[in-house]
């Protein structure tokens, strides 16, 4: 038992501070003092009472009548005798009842234990890491981060400048490291100088002092920082930032992409290397009622069929796929390509019928500026007046009303974007307007990625997850063109050809049944074939675009390792 307890008890003593000790030491020694002290009165009475008891005795009658015990084997018969042994009881009781259990409590346990969920949390990264993602914050859209991380095999670390919370995260398997953010010494044990990125994803003032702080350490490193206001991304570029994101305009510009398109034209959500990805509604065109087959898009115009959004549900692009009125296609082309495609299904429409965007936010004023930019006309409806800005038609009230609804012309309108930041709400909304316009598009944001279904199920046409479509813009930063977000959980990825598969045909690798991932293209020194012929075989050297969900890329990287491991050495 005592090997057992040896070990804690070390622990205990190499947690405690000299200060520490010293106050133990001390209120130890006037325990010493008053035993000592109260054992020569006992001695001093007992004679004056004609008693004689030994020294020995004389502690073990203290220590009973201290500690309460008081077995009255021993007695006083005078009355000093007992009104000293009541002066020894209080004192004895209030010493070690009161006084000893606070000391000890304050003085040993609670720094033994703040030593022991630091050590638990540590203060610098081990030497052999690098090549790392560096976090100085962790909400959804850095959880995101951490997830792209993981599948892509790149190690990180969350810095943490609060101990108890750096605790709370490492009991939840974050990999953190504590240490302040306005340290420069942090950021020289978080190794910032062997790191591929460094996100600061705090409040303006924080990035920029973070910014700063890691561009003086880390000369040629990657920092892309994050900024709410405008007039941020300028100071932030000047404390050296490689990139500065502004997370509400992406959002917005990205819910205005999957808005647009009610007139047949495609319309460009990403470039992936050297190809445009693009949507395109069916709706209104000669495609509705085909198959793909049978459109024979590739043929005519070159350009690829990626898949099909029906209401949410994504397809991978087959010659059985069905289109209908509700149908969105996926393209990869050039921007020759594009404009055939346009020149064959764009048509004029009703460039009258309003957007009607719901929440007065960033991200719902990037929505509206995108709207702009394009000519069409919107409104804003907005809960609270003091949000509510110049230059754009709002509609202040609740959007539940369907007086302030009809006010912001959803009877007339095209589509409708949700832009709240809250996903009950959202949710609520969505079911709201399906209801009262089953045949208007919705584009609805989500807050926490396991709400995007709901938000589906409730009606909504396409559904963007501020996690997912704000770590993809920061991830793409350092990544280049590693990775393009279609949409929540959905990406067009590059990874080099597995040795497995080289020689291998399309056909008879059976990527898609074995992992979910389908080709888009072939790239062989700069040379890139879209839509690749499936009984060519695949190139030694090569690389692979392709689409995918989060979980198929990582069934590709668990069935062929090699082609994780290259592309890790490249970036």
């Amino acid at each position: 038992m005592l090997k057992a307890l040896g070990p804690l008890f070390g622990q205990m003593y190499a947690g405690v501070s000299a200060r520490n000790l010293k106050v133990l030491a001390y209120i130890g020694g006037v325990f010493v003092l008053m035993v000592a002290v109260f054992s020569s009165l006992f001695h001093v009475i007992m004679d004056h009472e004609g008693q004689s008891y030994s020294w020995v005795t004389s502690v073990y009658w203290t220590l009973t009548t201290m500690t309460t015990l008081g077995f009255g084997d021993i007695t006083f018969e005078s009355d000093t005798g007992r009104i000293f042994s009541v002066v020894v009881l209080l004192s004895g009781s209030t010493f070690l009842l009161v006084v000893l259990p606070f000391v000890f409590v304050q003085f040993a346990f609670l720094p033994w234990m703040d030593s022991r969920q630091a050590r638990r949390t540590p203060r610098s990264l081990a030497e052999d890491i690098s090549d790392h993602m560096v976090l100085t914050e962790y909400g959804p859209v850095e959880q995101a981060l951490v997830v792209r991380a993981k599948q892509a095999g790149i190690p990180y670390v969350l810095l943490v400048d609060d101990v108890p919370r750096a605790a709370a995260l490492h009991d939840e398997g974050v990999n953190v490291m504590v240490g302040d953010l306005d340290d420069p010494a942090t950021y020289t044990k978080a190794r910032v100088h062997q790191a591929v990125l460094i996100a600061a994803t705090r409040n303006d003032r924080s990035n920029t002092n973070i910014v700063f702080t890691v561009r003086e350490r880390a000369p040629d490193a990657t920092i892309v920082a994050t900024a709410n206001a405008p007039a941020a991304v300028d100071i932030i570029e000047l404390a050296g930032a490689t990139e500065v994101v502004q997370l509400g305009e992406v959002l917005g510009a990205a819910m205005a992409a999957r808005t647009l398109g009610p007139d047949g034209r495609s319309h460009i959500i990403g470039e992936f290397a050297g190809l445009q990805i693009a949507e395109a509604s069916v709706a209104g065109t000669d495609l509705v009622g085909k198959r793909l087959a049978d459109a024979q898009l590739r043929a005519r115009l070159g350009v690829g069929l990626i898949g099909v959004w029906n209401r949410g549900d994504f397809e991978i692009a087959t010659g059985d796929t069905m289109l209908t009125e509700s149908s969105v296609v996926i393209l990869a082309a050039t921007v020759e390509q594009l404009e055939a495609y346009d020149r064959e299904f764009a048509f004029e429409a009703d460039g009258g019928r309003p957007m009607v965007i719901i929440g007065g936010g960033r991200v719902g004023r990037a929505v509206g500026r995108a709207f702009q930019s394009e000519g069409l006309t919107y409104s804003i409806i907005e809960q609270l007046p003091e949000r509510v800005k110049p230059g754009a038609n709002y509609v202040v009230g609740d959007a539940a009303d369907r007086k302030i609804l009809e006010q912001a012309g959803l009877d007339d309108a095209a589509a409708v974007v949700i832009t709240t930041h809250d996903d009950d709400v959202n949710v609520y909304l969505t079911l709201y307007c399906r209801r009262l316009r089953p045949d208007i598009r919705i584009v609805a944001r989500a807050k926490l990625d396991r709400n995007v279904s709901t938000l589906y199920r409730a009606g909504a046409d396409a559904v963007l997850s501020y996690a997912a479509t704000c770590s993809a813009a920061i991830w793409n930063q350092f990544r280049g063109e590693e990775t393009l977000l279609i949409a929540d959980g959905l990406n067009v990825f590059r990874l080099p050809v597995p040795s497995k598969l080289a020689g291998v045909t399309l056909a008879d690798s059976h990527l898609h049944q074995d992992t979910g991932c389908n080709v888009v293209a072939v790239e062989l020194r700069g040379r890139i074939e879209g839509n690749p012929d499936a009984r060519k075989p695949l190139p030694e050297g090569g690389e692979l675009l392709m689409i995918g969900t989060d979980e198929a890329e990582s069934r590709f990287l668990a069935k062929y390792p090699t082609a994780s491991a290259r592309r890790r050495s490249r970036t």
